[in-house]
Order: C-alpha cells, then structure tokens, then sequence
C-alpha cells in the first residue's frame, strides 16, 4: 500500500489498438469482459493547466480487486495519454487510486510536492480525476486520483459484478 495514496484500485494501459488489447486480455489472460466506450464522455479536460479537447476509447474490466482500463487516443490533442506514446511507450501507464475525500486528498498531495498534470470528470462532476507528474525516469508510474462516487461508483460497481459473473460469453460489450 502507498503511504501517499493507499490501496492501488485500478493499472491504466494506454495502447493504439485498443481492440487488439481487448482480445488480448480476454483471450489471452480470460480478463473480461470489458465495457467499452468508444468514445469517454470526458468533461473539462486540462493537461498543464490548459484546457484540452483530449479524447479516447476507454475499455473497462475487473479481475480479483484490480480494475483494468484500457485508453485509446481518438485525436492529437495534447494529454499525459499523448505524451505516453509520442515518448513510444505502450502499455501500463498509470495506477489509479480511489477517493471519497477528493479535493482533501488533492491538497494533501500537492502540498507533499506533486503537480497535477491533467484532469477532467467523467459520468458527473463528482466523477472528478486527477494524474500527478509522478513518472519521472520510469514509464508506467503516473499516479491518478480518481473521485468514486454517486454515478461513477455505481458504473465501476456494475462492471465488478458482470466481471465476477461472466462465463466468457460477450467479451467485450460497447456502451452508448
């Protein structure tokens, strides 16, 4: 457990062929399935600060207590997903921990020395999300604070139940 962010909740891939992935982790590792949004309903999205029109494919699932999350870039515009690939990384990128307690966390997080290198929300605006410039000289490091929640946790709890359910059938299943 990080003293800083507690337990680690969900490993955040970001990859070019996301569907490729997908059939990978359910095939391959019989990870599934995976809810999958072609395009995530990002909000007020910032990398550095600024704002960005930064969009993706977001694929989810669960195996034992580690959500996986696959991200596709949908576009060049700028993001910490951006800078993962143009440095020509593939793969793990970020560990997210889970927060009810999300602007005390974040305070407390900056105050210890980290900055937030992009941010956004998703599914409401308690759905807010942080990624600190914690990666440094070891791709794969990106801490993300994510606010679980009202409409978000309901989302990642129906994802943990049709995972601990599936039988294998419908590996991947689109959303809106």
């Amino acid at each position: 457990m990080s003293r800083r962010f507690g337990t680690v909740c969900q490993n955040g891939y970001v990859v070019r062929d996301i569907e490729a992935a997908m059939v990978h982790w359910t095939e391959v590792l019989g990870v599934g399935p995976f809810l999958y949004v072609e395009e995530a309903p990002i909000q007020d999205f910032h990398y550095h600060g600024v704002p960005s029109a930064a969009k993706v494919g977001i694929a989810i699932a669960v195996t034992g207590p580690i959500q996986i999350e696959l991200i596709a870039l949908r576009d060049e515009e700028p993001s910490m997903w951006k800078d993962f690939l143009d440095a020509g990384h593939e793969g793990m990128q970020h560990m997210s921990y889970w927060t009810e307690n999300f602007d005390a966390d974040v305070a407390r997080i900056e105050a210890d020395g980290l900055v937030v290198g992009q941010s956004g929300w998703v599914g409401s605006e308690e759905g807010r999300f942080v990624y600190f410039e914690s990666e440094g000289r070891h791709p794969g490091t990106v801490m993300e604070l994510s606010e679980v929640v009202g409409v978000k946790r309901q989302i990642f709890d129906e994802i943990e139940r049709q995972s601990r359910e599936w039988d294998g059938s419908e590996p991947i299943r689109r959303v809106g």
